[in-house]
C-alpha cells in the first residue's frame, strides 16, 4: 500500500517542485556513485530536498530527461558531450572539449557544466595479459591484422556510439569476427575465462586492478577527453544559486587512483553506492561525522533466504512501486480496449485493420517504448504507465472482439426473432457468453503488464526491476533474483486473482468440464 500511495504522490508532484532537486545517473556504477555524492552532498549542505532517479538506460535517456526537467543533474562526460550528444568530431584536447560542450549546451540547452570533478574516465580496449603476449599486442593498431580472428564482447551502447565501435572502425580499420553485446560486468567475466578475446572498458573501472588484463595503447589518439562534470539545468541553478556552490565543492576531488578505488569497492567488495559515497565525502570533509549515514546493507553473499529476508522493507516497497506501476497500465487498457472491442464488433468491416494496427505496438521494445515516452512525459511513474497501457491494449481488445463476435450465433438470433433489441441481446446474451474470453484477454495482459513493468527501473519509475538492474550491472545473484522471484509471485497472483474475477462473471452453465 505505501508503494501505491508513493506511485500516486510522485504522479501528483512535479518534479520541478520548489524545494526539491531530482538527481539523475546512467545504469553503470560509477554515474550512480557520483550521482549518490551529489545527492548527499546537497542534502548535507542545503535545505532542499533530494529526490534519486538512478540506473536510467544510457546517455539518451538521462540528457533527454534533463532537457524536459524530468531530472536536475546528472554525471556526464565532457568526451561523451561532445560526440554523442552534440554528434561532433572527437577533439584530443581536455580544455577544448570542455570549453565546447559548455557553450554549446549553453546555447542550445540552457544546460551548464559545472567544473570537472578531478579525473577522465575513457573508453579503452582491453585483453588478458598471456593473450596479448601471445599475439605481440601493445596498441589499438596491432589488433588490425589480428582482429579478424578475434571475437569482442562490447557495451551495448559502446557498439552504437561515434566514439565507441563505430569511430574506431572508421579510424583504425577494425574489423572483428564477431561482436558481442555484452553487460560490462560479464564481459569481465566472459575475457577472463577466454569466451571472448577483447572487450572495452572504462579506465577508471576498479576491476582492471583484479583481472591480469593489458589495456591497450590508444595510438592513433582516437578516444576524446571524458572528464567527469556535474550537468545542471540552468533554470534550477537560477531558482537555486546554492546548488551550484555546493556542486562546485567536488572541483578536482576525485583523481583516477581514487575513483578505481571507490568503483573496486562496489564491484567487488560488494559495498552499497550510498555508504561508499557517504564515505568518500567525509573523507574530503565535505560531510560531518554526525551527518546522516545510510544505513548498512545486506551482504548479498549470504544464503539467499536470509538475504531476501533482511531485504523485505526494501522490497515490500519495490513490489508496491511495481504494482502500482502495473495496476494503473491495466486499468487503462480495459477502460480503453473494451469499449473499443465493443465499438468494432457493431463495425465489423475495419475491425481487423484496428486489430492489427493496435497489435503492432507489441512488436516494438518495451525498453525502446518507454524511451519514446521520456520527450512527453519525461521520467519517472508517468511514462512508465503509459507505455505499460499501450502494451496492455491489444489481448485485451482482440479478446472482446472476438469474444464479443463468436458469442452463440443462433442464441442471439433467437433473441432478435422474440423481438428483443440489439442493447438487450449485448446486455444479457453476448456480453456474458463473452465475459470468459475477455476476462483470459485480461489475465494475458495482466501477465504482460507485471514482467514489462520491470524495464520501468530504466527510467526511474522504480519497481521489482531496481535490484534486478542493479544485480546486472554487479553480476550479484541474489540481487537479481531478490527484484525477479517478489515479480514471479507477483504476476502469479494477480493471475489467480483475476481467475476468481473470471469464475465470477462466468454464466452458470458455461463452468468448465472437469
Amino acid at each position: 500500500m505505501g508503494g501505491i500511495l508513493g506511485l500516486l504522490y510522485s504522479l501528483s508532484l512535479p518534479a520541478w517542485a520548489a524545494d526539491t532537486i531530482v538527481v539523475g545517473s546512467k545504469n553503470f556504477m560509477e554515474n550512480r556513485l557520483l550521482a549518490e555524492m551529489f545527492a548527499q552532498l546537497i542534502e548535507a549542505r542545503t535545505e532542499l530536498t533530494v529526490t534519486r532517479r538512478l540506473g536510467l538506460a544510457g546517455t539518451q535517456v538521462c540528457f533527454e530527461a534533463l532537457k524536459t526537467g524530468g531530472i536536475d543533474l546528472y554525471p556526464e562526460y565532457t568526451g561523451t558531450g561532445l560526440v554523442t550528444i552534440l554528434g561532433e568530431r572527437p577533439m584530443n584536447d581536455r580544455v577544448s572539449v570542455l570549453n565546447r560542450v559548455r557553450t554549446e549546451f549553453l546555447h542550445r540547452w540552457d544546460i551548464w557544466w559545472m567544473a570537472p570533478l578531478g579525473f577522465e574516465n575513457s573508453y579503452a580496449l582491453a585483453l588478458r595479459r598471456d593473450r596479448a603476449q601471445t599475439l605481440g599486442l601493445r596498441t589499438i593498431s596491432d589488433l588490425v591484422h589480428v582482429a579478424p580472428h578475434m571475437k569482442a564482447g562490447f557495451g551495448y551502447e559502446f557498439i552504437q556510439r561515434e566514439d565507441g565501435l563505430v569511430g574506431l572502425n572508421q579510424s583504425y580499420g577494425l574489423q572483428f569476427q564477431e561482436v558481442i553485446g555484452m553487460q560490462q560486468t560479464l564481459k569481465y567475466q566472459a575475457t577472463d575465462k577466454g569466451e571472448v578475446d577483447l572487450l572495452d572498458v572504462y579506465t577508471t573501472d576498479g576491476r582492471l586492478a583484479v583481472y591480469d588484463f593489458v589495456v591497450l595503447k590508444d595510438d592513433r589518439h582516437f578516444f576524446p577527453p571524458y572528464e567527469a562534470a556535474a550537468l545542471v539545468r540552468g533554470e534550477i541553478l537560477n531558482r537555486h544559486p546554492e546548488l551550484g556552490k555546493v556542486i562546485s565543492l567536488l572541483t578536482n576531488a576525485l583523481d583516477p587512483p581514487h575513483m578505481r578505488e571507490l568503483n573496486l569497492r562496489i564491484q567487488e567488495h560488494g559495498e552499497p553506492v550510498p555508504q561508499v559515497a557517504h564515505s568518500a565525502l567525509r573523507a574530503l570533509n565535505l560531510v560531518s561525522d554526525n551527518h546522516a549515514q545510510p544505513p548498512a546493507s545486506a551482504d548479498s553473499s549470504d544464503s539467499f533466504l536470509p538475504y531476501l529476508w533482511s531485504k523485505r522493507s526494501e522490497l515490500t516497497m519495490r513490489t508496491g512501486e511495481h504494482l502500482g506501476l502495473s495496476s494503473f497500465g491495466l486499468f487503462l487498457g480495459i477502460l480503453v480496449a473494451i469499449p473499443l472491442g465493443l465499438a468494432l464488433e457493431q463495425w465489423r468491416k475495419g475491425a481487423e485493420t484496428i486489430i492489427r494496427i493496435v497489435g503492432m505496438l507489441q512488436t516494438i521494445p518495451s525498453i525502446a517504448l518507454l524511451a519514446f515516452m521520456i520527450p512527453i512525459f519525461g521520467v519517472g511513474a508517468l511514462p512508465a504507465i503509459m507505455a505499460l497501457w499501450m502494451y496492455s491494449l491489444f489481448p485485451i481488445l482482440r479478446n472482446t472482439y472476438s469474444g464479443l463476435r463468436d458469442a452463440a450465433p443462433n442464441t442471439v438470433e433467437t433473441g432478435r426473432a422474440l423481438g428483443m433489441t440489439e442493447w438487450q441481446i449485448l446486455r444479457t446474451i453476448r456480453l456474458p457468453l463473452a465475459a470468459p474470453t475477455i476476462m483470459a484477454g485480461i489475465r494475458t495482459s495482466a501477465i504482460w503488464t507485471v514482467g514489462t513493468a520491470t524495464l520501468a527501473a530504466f527510467i526511474g519509475a522504480g519497481g521489482l526491476g531496481v535490484p534486478i538492474v542493479a544485480g546486472l550491472q554487479l553480476a550479484d545473484t541474489n540481487l537479481i533474483l531478490s527484484g525477479a522471484l517478489p515479480a514471479t509471485v507477483l504476476a502469479l497472483t494477480v493471475d489467480g486473482l483475476l481467475g476468481r474475477v473470471e469464475q465470477w462473471v462466468r454464466p452458470r452453465g458455461l463452468e468448465p468440464l472437469r
